[in-house]
């Protein structure tokens, strides 16, 4: 959803006839793979109506192997009908629940980012992921996108970098680096870097997940303001770069006939969505826990209530 949002922006005024062209150098660049369990899989194959994607960021590309294979990042990325807003729903990571048995592993309670993990990380780990969110909410998926985060740092290099808030001074656990308060120029390093954080932020998990919102609307934004149309060889080398740091499963749908229908999408229509949940410890692990099963949030997702949820509960929604 991230690489069609740039691309909508970057493409944006083109006539019908030059986005289809464009459109399909861009599908050419990025890699197509079977991302959701089949249980979380819509059966429709049309863009009619309400959509729910589900995109899970990752330093690392699919297909990697090593013991560092945890989804840093889980979104669940709804569009109402009429494709005029998008609702970034942000899943803890240390969210407990109940991982499916797959690939060996024997299921159980665990943090929701292992499901990558013991999925094997990839497109069988994004399967057990995906598994795991369905057996949760209930939400079946219209497609589903893996992001290599380290990828995107060229992408927000080509933009000319973000312009990113901060609202409260944190020192990198990374790499050292004091990001203080106030509205700052970054470039793709300084900002990966500064929305991995959450330790000493007053919101812990709950501010990097804001933050990581956060940078989504602001690579639109630079994309929107870089006028990259009247520079080709920059506008190519840009998608190129959005479509190698994707992998997506599109249910079926030509991304190009995707882009087409979420043209009318606009940057200022994102709203950020927080999961009523609580930090817990459990037999001294931290984790986080739903309150009163997500406060009616997934059944909103389910049945295409979101609007009106977010009116009702203004406490975990953010304009971005």
């Amino acid at each position: 959803m991230l690489g069609v949002g740039l691309a909508l922006v970057l493409l944006a005024g083109l006539a019908v006839a030059g986005l289809k062209t464009l459109s399909h150098r861009y599908d050419r660049t990025v890699t197509k793979e079977q991302l959701l369990d089949p249980d979380a899989r819509t059966a429709r194959t049309d863009l009619d109506g309400p959509l729910n994607y589900l995109l899970v960021g990752s330093d690392r590309r699919p297909g990697d192997s090593g013991p560092d294979q945890r989804s840093d990042t889980i979104l669940i990325v709804h569009v109402p009908a009429g494709q005029r807003e998008a609702y970034l729903v942000s899943i803890p990571r240390d969210l407990l629940v109940a991982i499916p048995p797959a690939n060996g592993f024997g299921g159980g309670q665990d943090k929701i980012n292992a499901a990558y993990e013991h999925g094997g990380g990839g497109q069988a780990g994004a399967q057990l992921l995906s598994a795991t969110l369905h057996r949760l909410t209930g939400i079946q998926f219209d497609g589903a996108a893996l992001i290599d985060f380290s990828g995107f740092r060229k992408v927000i290099d080509l933009l000319g970098g973000v312009q990113m808030c901060v609202d409260t001074e944190v020192r990198s656990i990374h790499t050292n680096r004091v990001f203080t308060t106030g509205c700052h120029q970054m470039d793709g390093a300084q900002a990966l870097d500064y929305v991995r954080q959450r330790y000493d932020l007053p919101g812990g998990d709950y501010d990097r997940q804001h933050h990581q919102q956060q940078l989504l609307r602001a690579m639109l934004d630079s994309a929107g303001r870089a006028d990259l149309r009247s520079n080709p060889v920059k506008l190519d080398q840009v998608l190129r770069a959005v479509g190698s740091s994707l992998t997506v499963d599109t249910n079926g749908v030509p991304l190009e006939d995707l882009l087409l229908a979420l043209r009318a999408l606009p940057p200022d229509g994102m709203r950020g969505v927080q999961v009523p949940s609580s930090p817990q410890t459990i037999d001294e692990v931290s984790y986080v826990v739903l309150d009163n099963g997500g406060n009616g949030l997934f059944e909103a997702l389910r049945d295409t209530r979101v609007p009106a949820w977010a009116q009702v509960n203004p406490r975990w929604v953010t304009r971005l």
